[in-house]
């Protein structure tokens, strides 16, 4: 049985990765720019353009969402009863200034490991990336949920990687900026399906 690495996001629309080689791309080119968790073969940086008045706020592991287990119907994810586990192991982000509002693009690597129950084929992972003012009392300024497929393998240990790059929200005024925070973790509330719409009522 393969050993559990216990380590210590969360409505919003769903975005479906393209392939894996341009996600791919897409990453190395985030990571050869502005990376929080520098990669070790990271491509040479490419100079970006001069935007003195941008602030891209950097990248935090939301408490409590740094990992997401799943274990067999109704049972807990724990001991022999969990199917898989995955973290997060490095983050990347940029941001781009257009008008009043801030594009931001957030990179995330992680790694999916199967449990002694054993994982299925595909794995869903369910993610939630937000802007939030940070201080006493927290703001949240924009939020959006993703989700990507990972196809396991024998090992059962497979890495997986998301790009969110339509996280859009406006720029803030003078330092507001300064405290800003990119959050991000896994949000199972992600995977469940959007409410059916309640049918009109008909006229008596």
């Amino acid at each position: 049985m393969l050993s559990v690495i216990m380590i210590g996001l969360t409505c919003g629309m769903l975005s479906s990765p393209a392939s894996a080689q341009s996600l791919t791309d897409r990453f190395k080119s985030l990571f050869g720019g502005k990376s929080d968790q520098p990669a070790q073969d990271a491509p040479p940086a490419v100079p970006p353009v001069d935007q003195p008045d941008l602030n891209c706020p950097p990248v935090s592991i939301r408490a409590g969402a740094s990992t997401y287990a799943v274990g067999l119907p109704g049972k807990e994810a724990t001991g022999a009863d969990l199917r898989f586990q995955a973290s997060i192991t490095r983050t990347a982000r940029d941001c781009t200034r257009t008008g009043g509002d801030i594009t931001a693009r957030i990179g995330i690597q992680g790694r999916v490991i199967a449990g002694p129950a054993g994982a299925p084929a595909t794995v869903e992972i369910p993610m939630r990336v937000a802007v939030v003012q940070g201080g006493v009392n927290e703001r949240t300024i924009a939020t959006k949920a993703y989700r990507t497929t990972v196809e396991m393998s024998e090992d059962g240990s497979v890495p997986f990687t998301l790009v969110a790059e339509d996280l859009v929200y406006p720029a803030p005024v003078g330092a507001v900026g300064d405290s800003y925070i990119f959050y991000i973790g896994f949000d199972p509330q992600a995977l469940a399906p959007e409410p059916k719409a309640r049918a009109p009522k008909k006229k008596k």
